[in-house]
């Protein structure tokens, strides 16, 4: 029976035994197999995102990019498939960067991003070749620069400018207010000092703009002002300094769900905004409509997985609550410590049974703090059931920690009733793996 709830796997399903089962693959078997904590992800679901985002632009203009958003997951499998669905990548980090390249994933194909990335991390990603370096600040567009004359390379970047948009969304994913520990200010001329510093050096060939205005966006509105603000900054600087903005990057942030009730905008009216908003903006301020890229992330894998723990302990507290303490917590899911966010549950193993009350799904970690789902609506959990969060693919793995020497849970593709490990399950011997003892 096909399962109607949102923030699941489209490909979700309850068989003959009642349990849940994602692209053809028993849950509870899965689980038995791989154990808890494990994420799973319809590999196939990951794939029909990146499809239609490529659609959804190509439909609308030939001059474009979507470059996958690393910091929401990454791992060398995601990559490939990556690679596989003709996808350019977002890395934040050295370490992201390092992980596409020994996927193999193509360099230039690769924009760099990073708000404090150090000496070593900008050398990697000019030696490299990627495709893009987005500098985030002056010191930043010099030490590229230094960098660049070293390695005897001329470097593509961009710019990231903060177009001062409020995005409407949490305060700790807000990212293209003027107050933004990311980017360089539109309002006070910062970016226009920039963008002519950038020009200057002699190593550096800069061909377009960056901005991002926040994550987990529903009102694409914002996406409209902040590309009118753009277009006025690239008239002005085409104006005053000569710069032809060649390539504009507006970031990604299109929203996810992780509720019944959540009711996200589509890729395609995101394509409309972005794609339809630039041309209208570039033609209002009178220059050549440039190569548009976007970054998304949550809205390609948040969907498309999902966690799956055992219930270790069921602790009634009368007339307050009832705790149901699980085999993992915050550290494979930081989320709703860190926002607040919020998520549904069911039990795998008895997914066709009718709820039975309300239930607060507590971690195993030693912080009150470490709750997963605070109301709950399930049948009565028993010890040894398995508890599934749905839309767990975006930022669970890569926010994961070993806080209390907890390992890091197993990751699976699953697709068409195989499932295969894409990331192995940390043992204890990995926890002490860099450790070194006293003389």
């Amino acid at each position: 029976m096909k399962i109607t709830i949102p923030p699941l796997p489209s490909s979700s399903r309850t068989n003959d035994e009642g349990h849940l089962e994602v692209a053809g693959c028993d849950v509870v078997a899965l689980a038995s197999e791989f154990g808890t904590p494990l994420i799973i992800y319809d590999e196939e679901q990951i794939r029909e995102h990146c499809r239609t985002y490529l659609q959804s632009f190509r439909a609308r203009t030939d001059d474009f990019e979507i470059a996958y958003a690393s910091k929401a997951f990454t791992c060398l499998a995601m990559c490939q498939l990556l690679a596989e669905e003709d996808m350019s990548l977002d890395v934040a980090s050295g370490g992201e960067l390092y992980t596409a390249l020994k996927a193999w994933f193509p360099p230039e194909k690769i924009y760099m991003h990073g708000n404090a990335n150090n000496t070593e991390e900008l050398a990697r990603g000019i030696r490299s070749e990627v495709g893009h370096i987005v500098a985030d600040s002056m010191d930043e567009i010099l030490a590229l620069n230094r960098i660049a004359v070293k390695n005897s390379r001329r470097q593509p970047v961009m710019i990231r400018v903060t177009p001062g948009v409020e995005a409407h969304t949490h305060d700790f994913i807000k990212t293209g207010k003027q107050d933004s520990k990311f980017g360089i200010g539109i309002a006070d001329d910062r970016a226009f000092s920039a963008v002519a510093l950038a020009m200057e050096q002699e190593n550096l060939e800069l061909v377009g703009l960056h901005m991002h205005i926040g994550s987990q966006i529903f009102d694409l509105e914002p996406y409209s002002q902040a590309l009118a603000v753009m277009a006025d900054f690239m008239a002005r600087c085409q104006q005053e300094l000569g710069f032809d903005c060649r390539v504009l990057d507006a970031g990604g942030g299109l929203g996810a769900s992780y509720l019944s009730g959540d009711q996200p905008a589509g890729i395609d009216s995101f394509a409309e905004v972005v794609v339809g908003g630039t041309r209208r903006e570039m033609e209002r301020v009178g220059l050549p409509v440039p190569h548009i890229v976007v970054e998304p992330g949550r809205s390609i894998v948040a969907n498309a997985g999902l966690t799956v723990y055992t219930v270790e302990t069921v602790k009634e507290i009368p007339g307050i609550r009832t705790y149901v303490a699980v085999s993992g917590g915050m550290s494979d899911n930081m989320r709703p410590m860190l926002y607040g966010a919020r998520y549904e549950a069911l039990l795998a193993n008895r997914a066709t049974e009718q709820d039975a009350g309300t239930y607060t799904i507590a971690g195993k970690h030693c912080e009150s703090g470490d709750i997963l789902v605070k109301e709950a609506q399930l049948p009565e959990p028993q010890p040894g059931d398995l508890l599934v969060t749905p839309a767990t693919g975006a930022y669970g793995y890569s926010m994961s920690s070993n806080y209390n020497g907890q390992p890091r849970p197993a990751v699976l593709f699953v697709k068409k009733g195989a499932a295969r490990v894409i990331i192995r399950r940390e043992s204890y011997e990995d926890l002490v793996h860099l450790h070194e003892r006293l003389e």
